[in-house]
C-alpha cells in the first residue's frame, strides 16, 4: 500500500455533484449527506447519480463539511473499478512514492520539499534537491479520465492553469534545472495514457512545446482499493493526442 484514505470509508449512492465542489450522497441508513468534492474539473463520466460511491469523514469540529467523496465505482464494460476522484491525493502519493524510491528516474536525490513557490505565482508540487546534481521540478497532475477501455486522458476540462504550469517548468529547463510531468492515474485499469486533445488542444499544443523545450513526462497507475492507494506502476505514455 503506498497512501490509506484518512479513514475507514463509508458507502453510499450519488444523488448528484454541484457547484463543483459539492455532492449529496444516500448513506446505507437513508440519511442524505453532503460531501466536499475535492475535484475542480469536469468529471466526465465519474458523476453519474446512482453510482456507488465512497466517502471519508473527519472528526475535526471546524469542518463545515465533515465527509470527503474519495472513491467512484464505474464499469466501462470490462466489469467495475474503483477510481480515486478527489484530486489532493496524487501529491502526497508520489512524494510518498520518491521517498521508497517506487520512480526509478526521480531517485537519487538527497532532500525533497514540497509546495515550493518559483516562476510567476506558482507553487511546484515537488522540488528534488541535491548538491551533485541540477534541481529536479516535478508537477503532479491527477488523471482519472478514461473514456475507452484501459485508456487514461488529461484533461477532463479545459484548464489554462496547467498551460501556464508548462510553460513556468519551460522556463526552469531553459535556466538549467529538470522538470518532470507526473501523470497520476487513480484507477487501477489504465494500460496507457494520453492527452485529451479534443478537450484541450491548447493545453495538447503547450505539452508538445514543453517536450521540445527538455521538459520530461512519466505516466504511472495506481491500484485503488477501500483501505487506499496500492504501489505505482509505470503505464505507456502515448505521444499522440486523441
Amino acid at each position: 500500500m503506498l497512501t490509506r484514505f484518512p479513514s475507514e470509508l463509508i458507502e453510499g449512492r450519488l444523488i448528484k455533484r454541484y457547484k463543483r465542489f459539492l455532492s449529496d450522497v444516500e448513506l446505507p441508513s437513508g440519511e442524505t449527506v453532503t460531501a466536499h468534492c475535492a475535484n475542480p474539473g469536469s468529471m466526465l463520466g465519474l458523476a453519474e447519480p446512482g453510482s456507488r460511491v465512497w466517502l471519508s469523514k473527519s472528526n475535526n469540529p471546524k469542518r463545515k463539511l465533515a465527509f470527503s467523496w474519495e472513491l467512484i465505482e464505474v464499469d466501462l464494460g470490462r466489469g467495475p473499478a474503483l477510481v480515486g476522484i478527489n484530486t489532493s491525493s496524487p501529491n502526497g502519493a508520489v512524494a510518498a512514492a520518491i521517498e521508497r524510491g517506487l520512480i526509478p528516474e526521480l531517485s537519487g536525490y538527497a532532500s525533497m520539499r514540497r509546495e515550493v513557490r518559483y516562476g510567476t505565482g506558482s507553487r511546484i508540487d515537488v522540488l528534488l534537491e541535491d548538491e551533485t546534481r541540477p534541481p529536479c521540478y516535478v508537477e503532479i497532475k491527477n488523471v482519472h479520465l478514461m473514456r475507452e477501455p484501459g485508456l487514461a486522458e488529461f484533461p477532463d476540462s479545459v484548464t489554462a492553469r496547467g498551460a501556464k504550469h508548462l510553460g513556468e517548468l519551460s522556463r526552469v529547463v531553459a535556466a538549467g534545472a529538470r522538470a518532470v510531468m507526473v501523470y497520476f492515474v487513480q484507477r487501477g485499469d489504465a494500460e496507457a495514457f494520453a492527452l485529451a486533445n479534443d478537450i484541450d488542444p491548447n493545453y495538447a499544443a503547450a505539452f508538445e512545446a514543453a517536450m521540445a523545450s527538455g521538459i520530461e513526462a512519466l505516466a504511472v497507475a495506481s491500484d485503488v482499493s477501500l483501505e487506499g492507494l496500492g504501489l505505482p506502476r509505470p503505464i505507456r505514455l502515448r505521444r499522440q493526442p486523441r
